[in-house]
């Protein structure tokens, strides 16, 4: 019925009499200032052994609790900001495919009846119809690159939106960490206050009964009650800021709010994980943030010979066979069928500057992404040094915190003991009290102030996601 030889044979013949060039300037990563041998803020940064049993990406099993993990899994699957990443992602793998089809030849199906109807004037002779059915295919020849150079851009810009979807599926993960982690230092904060509150209960009515018995002055029982109602209300407030970052978890987790808790913990985990060490030269590798950056440079490179095509002619070839007859029943025959082979070409002569103009934008984009590659890789390694110097000195800080906090719990003890036995006034109780609680709360401070730095640490260095290889092509 149809013929199609003749399509088949034009693109490998042009195929064959034609090779094309590109235009785009070779690409190579671009060239940032010295990476330094080690991190200045831990020189003596070490890998942590627990990670050596770590699934690959999972860093927050270094915390070992299972809450923490079942909720970081959900994170994946349900929030929302996650889902729209990787539908950029999807519509990003969907446009190569698109480029690439742009390559090929395009063959169309057309059909085309008619028929005059009636009579014409005074004759009995019906005017005839025809019946048409051809293939129609064109192709345009990737001479200079153009559509190579098109796909290696969308190429590109796809590997750029994977890399987007790590580093927000890095930043939910980071956040919800981050949340909980405070989450339960709250806890722990409630826990140490309720415990205070019925210390400061029992003050309270002691300090009543002696003034009862007029052992006591009534400015006693005043001071007793203010610190009952201070501590009272603080632990009310923590209840509030403990509702806050559950809130918030649930949004993470694709949640609604009004129907998602997290149980309190039995115990506070005080333990603070040692994150895995990097040589600085892997952070480049590491860093989603980064592997979206030097992509886009890609891009903009790939983009240079796409604006710079737009100077040479354009060549396009087309072909077509058919069957025409006045008869479906001779629409089929050998003197009904016609086929047809053609060449056009286009070239620009005069735009008064206007390929020139893109080409030059061409250039400037990517100057631009090559800036905004290297600014990425300079807050990359500020970010680890700023984590890595809160992680050592929070250290301290923490040591100094638990001690002082003993201690104060000591001379509280102390301080009432004085007071039961009538060898200090009121006053020196409520100032070790006052004294205590503050140490108390930021010792479980310094501890979640350490999580946090651990947190925010594996951030820095990238999670355990390596960027893809450029040379690897995206799946289908």
């Amino acid at each position: 019925m149809t013929r199609t030889r003749p399509l088949l044979a034009m693109p490998a013949l042009a195929a064959a009499l034609l090779s094309g060039c590109n235009l785009a300037p070779p690409y190579a990563r671009p060239g940032i200032a010295t990476v330094p041998a080690s991190f200045k803020e831990a020189p003596g940064w070490r890998p942590a052994t627990p990670s050596d049993a770590m699934a690959k990406g999972e860093w927050w099993t270094m915390f070992g609790d299972p809450v923490l993990d079942d909720l970081e899994r959900r994170v994946i699957v349900s929030n929302q900001n996650l889902a729209a990443a990787k539908a950029t992602y999807d519509a990003a793998r969907a446009l190569v495919r698109e480029q690439r089809a742009a390559a090929l030849p395009t063959v169309s199906l057309q059909t085309n009846a008619n028929d005059s109807g009636g009579l014409a004037a005074n004759s009995s002779i019906k005017p005839a119809g025809s019946i048409q059915l051809g293939l129609q295919a064109s192709w345009e020849p990737d001479l200079w690159g153009k559509i190579g150079n098109t796909v290696s851009q969308a190429r590109a810009q796809a590997q750029a939106s994977a890399a987007d979807l790590a580093n927000a599926t890095l930043s939910a993960q980071a956040e919800l960490a981050l949340d909980y982690v405070q989450l339960r230092g709250i806890e722990a904060q409630k826990a140490a206050l309720d415990a205070t509150v019925v210390d400061y209960e029992r003050a309270l009515t002691i300090t009543t009964n002696l003034y009862n018995a007029g052992v006591s002055a009534r400015a006693d029982v005043l001071q007793a009650e203010t610190a009952l109602r201070n501590a009272r209300g603080d632990a009310a407030d923590l209840v509030r800021q403990r509702a806050l970052l559950e809130h918030a978890i649930a949004v993470l987790v694709g949640e609604n709010p009004s129907s998602f808790s997290i149980a309190p913990a039995a115990t506070w985990n005080r333990a603070v994980p040692e994150v895995p060490a990097i040589l600085p030269a892997e952070l480049l590798e590491r860093r989603p943030d980064i592997a979206s950056a030097e992509r886009g440079v890609a891009a903009a490179n790939a983009n240079i010979g796409v604006q710079r095509a737009a100077f040479f002619p354009t060549i396009g070839l087309t072909g077509q066979i058919g069957q025409q007859s006045s008869a479906l029943g001779a629409l089929f025959g050998v003197a009904s069928s016609a086929w047809s082979l053609g060449l056009t070409g286009a070239l620009t002569l005069l735009d008064f500057g206007a390929r020139t103009a893109k080409v030059d934008q061409a250039r400037a984009q990517y100057a631009q992404t090559v800036a905004s590659y290297r600014q990425a890789v300079l807050t990359a390694f500020q970010q680890v040094e700023d984590q890595l110097a809160a992680v050592r000195v929070l250290d301290t800080v923490a040591t100094e915190r638990a001690a002082a906090a003993t201690a104060a719990n000591a001379a509280e003890r102390i301080a009432r003991n004085q007071y039961g036995a009538g060898t200090v006034a009121y006053s020196s109780v409520i100032v070790a009290q006052n004294t205590a609680l503050a140490a108390r709360n930021t010792d479980i401070l310094a501890v979640v102030n350490r999580q946090v730095a651990a947190v925010s640490l594996v951030q820095a260095i990238g999670g355990g996601w390596h960027a893809p290889d450029p040379g690897v092509p995206l799946p289908r």
